[in-house]
């Protein structure tokens, strides 16, 4: 595997979650414009356990939110309320400044134990894009691409991948893909996608080169030169990746921008309580005091 990276997930304790971070990491800060992966669970919420993420910001991104179990109810400063579930595709894109809650939607809250599993991405937008102004998109599982090939069930969340565009296109040429295996079997990338790739393993195992790779891990191609997975049987996959950035983007806390004096200057703006608010919501995640 010479010229490929296998990340293993880093646990992060956030209180009632304990969430798996996979982007970004020492040797790789970006694939594509993909700048931040947090896997959450699989694990059980219910009475007393649930989650809830109070008012935090951002600038410069967006935030992409994949479940496989369990819902998430979004909100934020510019009003949009959505319950994202299994399969859809929360999209909401910061641009110059924007806050919002993730937090267990209240009719889960009835007692019952339930299974929650999924992914929280964030896509850095272009340059010339950090300045725009916030939006959200959604777009229920009955309108995510899905087909058949063999034992492969292929669900497009985002971009164009194998021939196919999602209705989610993102700000610059990228693709996710949720790939699940019920047979043995080989996955060919070659010429169905464009740019870096990343597969996430979700469940199961796959071999490349002779090496098995397990649930939990991530296998980074450092080439353009795409390569064929083995997927063991019930293996489940997410592919993501695309065209790398032209400028070098840079990460504190929640904020993702080309220029780091825009850091700087949304660190203060939220220590100050200049960003929008939430409608209805009082709510404050101070900025933590960062390693140097």
């Amino acid at each position: 595997m010479n010229n490929k990276l296998l990340v293993d997930e880093r646990q992060a304790d956030l209180g009632n979650f304990m969430v798996g971070r996979l982007l970004p990491f020492r040797k790789k800060r970006q694939v594509g414009p993909f700048t931040f992966i947090d896997h959450m669970g699989p694990t059980k919420l219910g009475p007393g356990r649930y989650m809830d993420v109070n008012q935090h910001p951002h600038i410069g991104l967006s935030t992409l939110t994949y479940l496989f179990e369990g819902q998430i109810e979004h909100r934020d400063s510019i009003g949009s309320v959505q319950n994202i579930a299994p399969g859809d595709v929360g999209f909401m894109t910061a641009g110059k400044a924007v806050t919002h809650t993730e937090r267990t939607p209240q009719q889960l809250r009835d007692g019952r134990e339930f299974a929650m599993h999924g992914y929280q991405i964030w896509v850095a937008l272009p340059p010339e894009l950090e300045e725009m102004e916030p939006r959200f998109d959604y777009f229920p599982a009955a309108e995510i691409p899905t087909w058949q090939e063999g034992p492969i069930t292929f669900k497009l969340a985002a971009g164009e991948a194998f021939g196919k565009k999602a209705p989610l296109q993102g700000f610059s040429p990228l693709f996710m893909v949720d790939v699940f295996s019920s047979a043995e079997t080989t996955l060919k990338l070659a010429g169905q996608l464009r740019g870096e790739v990343a597969s996430v393993i979700v469940k199961g195992q796959i071999n490349v080169d002779s090496q098995k790779v397990d649930a939990g891990q991530m296998l980074i191609s450092k080439t353009d030169e795409q390569c064929e997975i083995c997927m063991d049987a019930n293996t489940q996959l997410l592919l993501f990746g695309g065209e790398p950035l032209r400028q070098e983007h840079f990460l504190l806390w929640n904020f993702v921008s080309s220029d780091k004096d825009k850091l700087q200057k949304a660190k203060a703006d939220w220590q100050a309580k200049k960003f929008p608010q939430v409608p209805g919501d009082d709510t404050y995640i101070p900025i933590p005091e960062l390693k140097r």
